[in-house]
């Protein structure tokens, strides 16, 4: 049984940070993507960043490239997200998910989702 639990979000003065763990834990694969997306309500969930076990460096959108750092810490079984030089404009629900082999941009090729942690700049 898979699970994903994000902690971490709350609130925070632009040009503030905050960092996002994710742990995993059931997962029996050994080539996995964990991702983190972000969702504003009434607005489709995007990618912000992923880490891929299989050794490809990680994904940043855009939005945030030199700004978050996705790492993991792979005795604790966790995914981190930093986010540095916070803007109101990453104001959203951030989640954590997981997916079998390669990693992609889309929500819905993703398996295993967290509950969501709030981020409000």
């Amino acid at each position: 049984h898979v699970q994903l639990v994000e902690s971490g979000g709350g609130l925070v003065q632009p040009g503030g940070s905050l960092r996002l763990p994710c742990g995993v834990s059931g997962i029996a694969y050994t080539i996995y993507c964990v991702g983190w997306f972000r969702q504003v309500s009434g607005k489709d969930r995007e990618a912000v960043a992923w880490h891929y076990t299989g050794g490809s460096s990680p994904y940043y959108a855009g939005s945030v490239k030199g700004r978050f750092t996705i790492s993991r810490d792979n005795a604790k079984n966790t995914v981190f997200l930093q986010m540095n030089q916070l803007q109101p404009n990453d104001t959203a629900m951030y989640y954590c998910a997981a997916r079998r082999w390669q990693c992609t941009v889309v929500p819905s090729d993703f398996d295993y989702w967290g509950q969501g942690t709030q981020v409000t700049v």
